[in-house]
């Protein structure tokens, strides 16, 4: 049988057919537009999205048995708010993840209501890109809009609504809406009161595994699938990513330099930091993880290249670094503001250390590691709660760098491991969708079957000590510029 994972990223939606045994059958991409009404403001259209996932998919099955597509899963772009009227028709265009304009009612959220009852009610506290967040935005600026709000959902869910007829959401997603009890995987009634709204106006809940309907007969019909085929919950594109890298059960490590980057840590455990600096969320697995998340990863990298410097020629570019562990430019990586750990939305990027010597490969250089510091402060975060990890998987379009992956190795003091397959959140919704049409008993069981390791890059103790200075040195520039920061936006 097949299986279809969708990757509802940012930029585009990649579709994956995957067989029963994780051989991958085929890939597709479709692009949609992104919109920035106002500074700091990033919108989409979800009937971009589905319109991307419909022609994709068919184009994924041409020339395949589609009779033998059984299910269809997901990971998806997390806390983007889509808000539904009572037609079911999209009210306003999508306010996503990396949208900076909620900085009043997060600070509401945090300083009014307070972090500590936050965190009781959720496990965490707002940044700006939460989607409770957006929705007091939504009642304090579009009260038109507001008043029409018959269901709430997220980018991935909207899709599987599409397909299925249904109103669901999985818990690791809904995590992330700061709407949602973590430890108790339901919706928290006191968050949906401070918000204005009712638990009919949010979707069903679901695991990322248990099946939510079957194709309807109008989606089956676009898709030129049976009706039988079987709609998964999915999963946040984190935990998504994190089933398609074996990061499953406890103390399992997976970094992804996506669009953002984020550190993942699993455990079959409930927990939270006491400063909240890492995002407590349910998993796809049916357990927990910890993740630390910073808005701007890869995306430094294609900002530096594409349009600062214009090329495209990456693994040119990189080719031009030598001296690792040496470099005196240093690079805060926070083009969209910043959430973890400093959850500081009018947080920049920043060149320092620039001098008549620099080259344009110190700087492509300083952009990596300062990627890899930013990560580090996360991981760090985790090893002041004892966690100790020795290793990581990898994943998302940085990791295609074999530069990037021995910086992130000598900058964390991990063992990165590389998998067969780097399609981390499409693997992952397949891997979902075969569990939930029974080809496996459960998420880990398949992880286990079906993710492989074909290489590991080995940290380098002498290149190691040289990044633990540079580091230092790195973790000192944020709080010495912070203050700068409002001023400037």
């Amino acid at each position: 049988m097949y299986y279809i994972g969708v990757d509802l990223g940012t930029s585009a939606v990649k579709l994956l057919l995957m067989e029963g045994n994780g051989t991958i059958a085929n890939i597709v991409s479709k692009e949609y537009p992104l919109y920035f009404p106002h500074p700091g403001w990033s919108e989409q259209k979800p009937e971009d999205w589905y319109s991307a996932v419909i022609t994709g998919i068919r184009e994924l099955t041409e020339g395949f048995d589609k009779n033998k597509v059984a299910g269809i899963s997901f990971g998806g772009q997390m806390h983007g708010l889509v808000i539904l009227d009572e037609h079911d028709q999209v009210i306003r265009p999508a306010i996503l993840w990396n949208d900076g304009r909620t900085y009043e009612e997060c600070d509401y959220l945090n300083n009014v209501i307070g972090k500590e009852t936050l965190s009781k009610y959720t496990a965490n506290i707002s940044f700006t890109g939460f989607t409770a967040p957006k929705i007091l935005w939504v009642k304090n600026k579009e009260p038109e809009n507001f008043a029409r709000i018959k269901k709430i959902m997220l980018p991935k869910d909207y899709i599987a609504y599409k397909l299925s007829g249904v109103h669901c959401t999985d818990v690791s997603d809904a995590s992330g809406m700061l709407l949602f009890d973590v430890k108790n995987k339901c919706w928290s009634k006191e968050m949906l009161d401070i918000c204005g709204i009712s638990e009919s106006q949010m979707a069903k809940i679901f695991e990322s595994y248990e099946v939510v309907g079957t194709l309807l007969p109008q989606a089956a019909a676009e898709l030129g699938l049976p009706e039988t085929v079987k709609i998964a919950a999915g999963a946040g594109d984190n935990a998504a990513a994190a089933v398609g890298t074996g990061t499953v059960g406890e103390g399992m490590c997976n970094i992804s330099l996506g669009t953002s980057g984020t550190i993942f840590i699993s455990s079959e455990h409930f927990g939270v930091d006491e400063n909240n600096a890492l995002h407590a969320f349910a998993h796809a697995d049916g357990h927990y993880h910890l993740m630390g998340c910073m808005l701007s990863a890869a995306s430094c990298n294609k900002w530096w290249m594409d349009d600062i410097i214009g090329t495209k020629d990456y693994a040119g570019e990189q080719a031009q670094i030598t001296k690792l562990g040496e470099n005196h430019v240093y690079f805060l990586p926070y083009l969209m503001g910043e959430r973890s750990p400093h959850n500081d939305p009018n947080a920049r990027g920043t060149f320092i250390g620039l001098t008549m010597d620099t080259t344009r490969a110190d700087m492509t250089q300083a952009v990596l590691e300062g990627v890899a510091f930013a990560l580090r402060d996360s991981l760090e975060v985790a090893r002041s709660l004892g966690i100790n990890i020795q290793r990581t998987k990898i994943c998302g379009g940085g990791a295609k760098s074999p530069l990037w992956k021995k910086i992130i190795a000598n900058v964390m003091n991990l063992k990165v491991d590389v998998i067969e397959s780097e399609e981390g959140p499409g693997y992952g919704g397949a891997i979902l969708a075969a569990v939930a049409c029974g080809e496996y008993p459960t998420v880990k069981d398949a992880c286990e079957k079906l993710v492989k390791i074909v290489g590991t890059v080995e940290p380098e103790p002498a290149l190691v000590e040289k990044y633990e200075a540079r580091y230092q040195q790195f973790k000192k520039i944020y709080p010495a510029v912070k203050a700068l920061f409002p001023q400037l936006a």
